[in-house]
């Protein structure tokens, strides 16, 4: 049995500690926001953060998330950073297939708060990672800067 925080609530996970995270919030906590993209660390659609640091879900097994804080996609309404870059990924139109956005929000709150005013070298720099299939990068750009403006 695994415990950990997930966003604020405490829970015990039976998989196995091998098992990657990913399936484990999907599969036995049943949040799906977290999407499976390649399977390898390389897209960014599996984003989640743990212990406040943006990680690639589908590589990470569970044993490396016992008693830590895990927060996804679902949890990112009650954070104020979280709320700030959804409302500006609404604002500026950002999503077109949808599928990476939850890796691309993840990403992006996690780059706010480290830095509260980026630059777009270091926009850039943060969400390399992920990949967006649509091309919708530079409104991912400009929704990252009207969030940390409304933060400001």
């Amino acid at each position: 049995m695994t415990s950990l925080t997930l966003n604020g609530q405490a829970q015990r996970c039976t998989a196995d500690p091998n098992t990657p995270l990913l399936w484990v919030l999907r599969d036995e906590l049943g949040l799906t926001g977290t999407k499976f993209g390649c399977g390898m660390a390389q897209c960014g659609a599996c984003t989640v953060h743990l212990n406040g640091n943006a990680v690639r879900s589908c590589v990470m097994p569970l044993a490396s998330a016992a008693g830590a804080e895990l927060n996804t996609i679902e949890g990112l309404a009650k954070d104020p950073v979280g709320r700030a870059v959804m409302d500006a990924w609404v604002e500026t139109d950002v999503a077109q297939c949808g599928y990476c956005q939850s890796g691309q929000v993840m990403s992006a709150v996690a780059l706010l708060k480290s830095n509260k005013k980026p630059s777009d070298a270091q926009i850039d720099a943060a969400m390399a990672g992920n990949l967006c299939r649509c091309g919708a990068y530079m409104r991912i750009r400009a929704a990252i800067h009207a969030a940390a403006a409304k933060l400001a």
